[in-house]
């Protein structure tokens, strides 16, 4: 069993009595990993929400109905709550309760979790976010050395956690989760009239992995208005597909405002929406999924060492550029990614002119622990 880095920090909010959100996409791990936190307890509760009778259990009941159904049970797990009406409410009233149950519970998108939950249940409420396994949480099972031997591996096929454990299947898991689990919530979600052009906006982001995205040359592509545009964009985050990145400015006159790039949470989800497994011998695109692996695993890293750092890209109109900015405390971290261990990079002028008291440095094969772990 790979040990989750979360799983800890979990178990140590279980004395705050507050209930327990883990977001996450489909198929990375959430019930695997609620199965874990049953140690030590001998009294459990699992409800799996997209089970009609088990959401039904949850769904408009009072105060009381809720104390009987939980008071007798250590340990709860509300398993794909997105599916129960209220969801926010009922879990207002649990934590009103002051149980002493133990209430964790799962959503696979926070679409409706964060309407629903956040707003009626403030201060009620720990929540985590889990993503696919992380470079360090495999090395933490095997070594970074074995790690490394399968670096090319996992920037093709990422790092879903079927994929990892079932290596001899990954092309169809992939291709599976990409047609059958990606957009499920997306789709059944209000407001959402065309799910084809989803589709199609997925994979002209995965054709642009590593550049800047125009809002409007995708509305142009894609023949819809570019409100359309960010508001699906915005819901593909909310489903954990992808990802944004701001442009960092504070000083300069020709820097980039307003610009954004879009990365995707997994390697291999992006290469399954291109149907592209090709070796990266036989790849032009080799330099932005080494970008977009080393950039979600910092989003990995921090999320989970409850690191609030800022992440942005810098790029000025005379296309000098940096890959990753990292802001904390008003210290600046920038950082270059390249594939190629001989490349040869430096700060831009123009931004150490500005930022004096940055820090620059390029991330390559040999050197990526540090940046990851």
């Amino acid at each position: 069993m790979i040990n989750r880095s979360i799983k800890d920090s979990i178990l140590a909010d279980y004395r705050r009595r507050k209930v327990i959100v883990l977001l996450g996409a489909r198929q990375v791990g959430k019930t695997t990993l609620l199965s874990e936190l049953h140690a030590g307890k001998n009294k459990v509760l699992s409800l799996n929400c997209d089970n009609i009778d088990d959401a039904l259990a949850l769904e408009g009941r009072t105060s009381t109905e809720l104390k009987n159904l939980l008071s007798n049970y250590e340990l709860v797990f509300i398993d794909e709550a997105q599916r129960v009406k209220n969801i926010g409410l009922t879990l207002k009233m649990i934590g009103d309760l002051k149980l002493e149950t133990q209430v964790v519970v799962t959503g696979s998108s926070s679409l409706d979790m964060a309407n629903e939950i956040n707003e009626p249940a403030t201060g009620r409420l720990i929540e985590y976010n889990l993503f696919p396994f992380s470079l360090a949480e495999l090395a933490a099972n095997s070594s970074e050395r074995e790690e490394n031997r399968l670096l090319e591996r996992r920037m093709i096929y990422g790092l879903y956690p079927e994929v990892v454990t079932e290596p001899a299947d990954a092309k169809r898991t992939l291709m599976t989760l990409t047609n059958n689990y990606l957009y499920k919530d997306l789709f059944t979600y209000r407001g959402i009239k065309k799910p084809d052009l989803i589709q199609k906006l997925v994979r002209a982001l995965a054709l642009q992995l590593g550049s800047e995205v125009s809002y409007n040359e995708l509305s142009n592509l894609l023949g819809v208005d570019r409100t359309t545009i960010e508001t699906y964009i915005n819901l593909l985050e909310k489903c954990f597909v992808v990802f944004r990145l701001d442009s960092f400015s504070r000083n300069l006159r020709n820097e980039i405002k307003k610009g954004k790039k879009v990365y995707f949470y997994d390697n291999g989800v992006r290469n399954a929406v291109l149907s592209n497994f090709a070796p990266l011998e036989l790849r032009t695109d080799t330099g932005a999924l080494w970008e977009n692996l080393m950039v979600s695993e910092r989003l990995k890293r921090n999320i989970y060492a409850a690191n609030f750092a800022q992440l942005f890209f810098w790029r000025t109109h005379e296309q000098q550029e940096i890959d990753l900015i990292e802001e904390q405390d008003g210290l600046l971290q920038t950082f270059e990614f390249k594939w190629n261990r001989k490349a040869k990079s430096n700060q831009p002028k123009a931004f150490v002119a500005a930022y004096p008291n940055s820090t620059y440095q390029v991330i390559t094969p040999d050197n990526y622990w540090s940046f990851v772990k």
